[in-house]
């Protein structure tokens, strides 16, 4: 498994589903459907997105980071 960052490539809106697929194996469009389906339960999907995507490093500054 690789580092949890967002790709600088492949990004639609923040990177975070592109940066889950990357993670674990996955498609970024598995990602994104995953996310849009758990959309329509109830919970705070977006507040988690949003907070992901303050938390998790780019890819560029994970690079320089180490």
């Amino acid at each position: 498994m690789t580092a949890l960052a967002r790709p600088t490539h492949g990004r639609v809106i923040g990177g975070v589903c592109a940066a889950l697929a990357k993670r674990f194996g996955t498609s970024a469009t598995t990602m994104r459907v995953i996310f849009v389906l758990s959309c329509l339960l109830p919970g705070p999907q977006f507040l988690v997105y949003i907070a992901l995507w303050i938390l998790l490093p780019s890819e560029d500054e994970a690079r320089t980071a180490w």
